[in-house]
């Protein structure tokens, strides 16, 4: 029993100690020219949606929960966040060739398709993020009328 008593005070130290490691916070005050809504200008709808489901984890901007602020579930969204950023960055959007853009465009269509997009376990918590079919097949047109053949 001391020896368990032993391990959760070290738990704690430890808990407490992470708390002093924060993160670099992925915000920005503004939105480049470059940003996929305005170059592309998206209807409201779809912008919505899009703001709602990808903008957290794929654009300069995250709109950080209140866990954010906890170790180790901040180093987890910092890592997640660079992750979804370093594969489609939407505020950088015209800043990719014509090529690139077609590649990311097939790569959007596919997973919010096979439901890969958003994530089940930002959907677990950000409820609203989930796309029912209505909004599927709405984004689906909307980034296959994108495409250039």
């Amino acid at each position: 029993m001391k020896f368990l008593k032993i391990i959760a005070w070290i738990a704690l130290v430890a808990l407490v100690v992470i708390q002093f490691f924060p993160v670099t916070l992925n915000e920005s005050d503004s939105i480049p020219q470059s940003d996929f809504m305005i170059v592309n200008q998206v209807p409201a709808t779809i912008n919505n949606q899009l703001q709602v489901s990808c903008y957290d984890c794929h654009s300069n901007n995250t709109d950080y929960p209140w866990y954010s602020k906890i170790q180790p579930a901040a180093w987890y969204l910092e890592d997640h966040i660079k992750e979804g950023k370093d594969e489609l960055n939407f505020n950088e959007w015209d800043t990719y060739s014509s090529r690139r853009k077609n590649s990311k465009l097939r790569s959007i269509i596919k997973q919010i398709e096979s439901g890969e997009m958003p994530l089940e376990s930002y959907t677990l918590i950000h409820g609203g993020a989930r796309l029912d079919s209505t909004a599927v097949k709405k984004i689906i047109g909307y980034m296959e009328s994108l495409q250039k053949d």
